[in-house]
């Protein structure tokens, strides 16, 4: 028998699979803690254009396969990409999340990171675990939170932004959801009822109303992705290739 020398498509980072008119999509690059690699943005911007295009759902509800909801940056890859341009496709899938016509509801039962919390801002509703913690990490690593700080500035009070975006702490759910980060917060065995009741409770609407209610509340923010998108991109990408960042991205791979 003749091996099949036909290379294999390499498994999806990001899945899809519809559960009574929500669309349910799954990051999947436990690998990297699913890192915003330029092949997971585009992968799950695919799946946000689809279902854009699908008028049978009420909503979407983003989760990870694994504890982990995201790691941030790829910081390996940022050393062989122009970050500029992955920072315009990071602030691309966020406004793609924001003008989605349908709810989009964001599970967490692990940590998020830096980027990652641009994920969790741009959504609509978030429930969230207790024991999840939180950082933006980029101020250690001579960064800032630059495309993400337009989800974040829409959702955060100024007082919290100002303790997570300078020192780049640790912070807990319960903090989250006083910030404004997080909507509910509840424990291990409480979840999944509670990620059940939210889409229960956008089953029960009517797909007209929660299109127009969305768009009243995210108005807003996609005009402010509009906006400043093109010179937070810039700022990121001028900081991921200096040379202080360089060297306390290698340290940090190191480790």
């Amino acid at each position: 028998m003749v091996d099949d020398p036909t290379p294999q498509p390499p498994a999806p980072l990001v899945t899809r699979a519809d559960d009574d008119r929500i669309a349910v999509i799954t990051l999947d690059s436990p690998a990297n803690r699913n890192a915003l690699s330029r092949r997971l943005v585009a992968e799950l911007g695919e799946h946000l254009d689809a279902v854009a295009h699908d008028e049978s759902l009420h909503g979407v509800l983003l989760r990870s396969s694994h504890r982990v909801f995201c790691s941030g940056a790829d910081l390996a890859e940022a050393a062989t990409v122009d970050m500029e341009q992955s920072a315009l496709g990071i602030i691309g899938l966020q406004r793609r999340i924001a003008a989605l016509p349908v709810p989009v509801v964001v599970r967490l039962d692990g940590p998020v990171r830096a980027g990652g919390l641009g994920l969790v801002a741009s959504a609509d509703v978030v429930v969230c675990r207790d024991d999840v913690s939180f950082a933006l990490t980029e101020v250690r690593l001579g960064l800032a939170a630059s495309v993400i700080s337009i989800p974040l500035r829409h959702r955060l009070t100024a007082r919290a932004a100002s303790d997570w975006f300078l020192t780049g702490r640790t912070f807990t759910a319960a903090e989250a959801l006083e910030g404004g980060l997080v909507t509910r917060v509840v424990d291990e065995a409480g979840l999944d009822a509670a990620v059940t009741a939210v889409l229960d409770d956008l089953r029960a609407g009517v797909r007209q109303g929660l299109t127009a209610g969305k768009q009243l509340l995210t108005a807003e923010l996609v005009g402010r992705f509009d906006a400043d998108g093109p010179a937070t991109a810039a700022l990121s990408g001028r900081l991921f290739h200096s040379e202080i960042a360089q060297e306390r991205r290698a340290a940090a791979l190191k480790r």
